[in-house]
């Protein structure tokens, strides 16, 4: 099963069912750029620290501000609104490609 997330000015933006799909009961994710490749991973303790899933709109959508990850990457204008992101098993994370390998 795939989800659709979207990416702008350094940000991850999740619908509801994908939160709910993948993120169960998860008020924290961590943010990496590995090779081309967006991993959002869940975050199971809040002093792990991370980037919190704030609520956008009455749905129940979220976002995650990673701005300094995109542009430690030099993604910093990076813009996407529908990436195919796939959960990986060996990562323990949502991942999407940002960049063609």
């Amino acid at each position: 099963m795939s989800a659709r997330i979207g990416v702008r000015n350094g940000a991850v933006y999740l619908s509801a069912e994908t939160v709910a799909t993948y993120f169960p009961g998860i008020a924290t994710v961590a943010i990496l750029i590995r090779e081309g490749r967006l991993m959002v991973a869940p975050v199971h303790h809040a002093g792990a620290g991370g980037c919190l899933l704030k609520i956008r709109n009455a749905a129940g959508d979220r976002v995650a501000l990673a701005a300094d990850v995109f542009q430690a990457n030099g993604l910093g204008d990076f813009r996407a609104d529908d990436l195919v992101a796939d959960w990986s098993a060996e990562s323990g994370a949502l991942t999407a490609f940002l960049i063609a390998n």
